[in-house]
């Protein structure tokens, strides 16, 4: 199978001074004139890492406590979880299956697909003036992604891949990583089933996540507290225009051996 890369080596910039962003913002025509703030140009075959974060806040994924009313269910729950009720429910309603609890963490399945803690509900470096606010994931993370991709094919004629990336922890593993919640324009997976090792061995179930590779570089840059870099143009990669999506990347329930 070709390389991934160009040549050698792959370039990551950190876009900074990108304003706080709120509903309805164009964060694809902010991103750029970041970009161009930072004398660098997009080029086909890059790939833009956007943080989940700025994507939920324009497409309005804000929810203020005050108007959420907690069920029994998440009343009981969020006494032994030692929570606000009120964020339990929404956690509850972002979820398809409760997987693990226990006091202070709630792991479970959200109806994206995804097992991770709390349903990616976030309150840090969430505007909190006007009571407690908990920011949920975009209703669909690759039609987000693809909904970038194509403006900013639209702005500068090129054709840029898209990443929406979240930070997530990892079974058996401390500490959280970048993860590809949502694509558009790249390839997500290499599958190198049926090429060679070095010792002209055949590989038989070799599949590396591409998507998630780049997430994880790009988070690397991004940090979690007050760093102010939402975004991460990454150069090196050739030019594709790939349909497939971040939600391939999730395992089918019957080939998840933890269950």
């Amino acid at each position: 199978m070709a390389s991934a890369l160009k040549g050698n080596e792959l370039r990551l910039h950190a876009l900074r001074d990108i304003p706080l962003v709120h509903e309805g913002d164009d964060i694809t025509s902010m991103m750029l004139a970041a970009i161009a703030r930072d004398e660098l140009t997009v080029d086909d075959g890059d790939v833009l890492a956007v943080a989940q974060k700025i994507v939920s806040k324009t497409e309005g994924r804000t929810v203020h406590l005050a108007d959420v009313t907690a069920s029994a269910e998440a009343i009981a729950l969020a006494d032994e979880l030692e929570k606000d009720p009120r964020l339990v429910e929404l956690i509850l309603a972002q979820s398809d299956e409760v997987v693990r609890t226990r006091p202070g963490v709630l792991i479970v399945r959200h109806k994206l697909g995804f097992v991770h803690a709390h349903a990616g509900i976030d309150q840090s470096n969430v505007d909190h003036a006007d009571g407690d606010s908990a920011l949920l994931l975009p209703e669909d993370p690759d039609g987000s992604a693809r909904a970038i991709h194509e403006a900013i094919r639209k702005q500068t004629g090129h054709n840029v891949g898209v990443l929406i990336v979240d930070s997530m922890n990892r079974p058996h593993r401390l500490g959280t990583i970048g993860t590809a919640i949502g694509s558009a324009g790249i390839t997500v997976l290499d599958d190198l089933r049926g090429t060679d090792d070095l010792f002209g061995r055949e590989l038989k179930v070799s599949i590396t996540s591409r998507a998630d590779s780049l997430a994880a570089a790009a988070n690397f840059l991004m940090g979690e507290a007050d760093e102010q870099v939402p975004a991460v143009l990454i150069k090196g990669l050739p030019e594709e225009d790939s349909d497939a999506k971040a939600s391939e990347l999730i395992r089918p329930l019957e080939d998840d051996l933890f269950r």
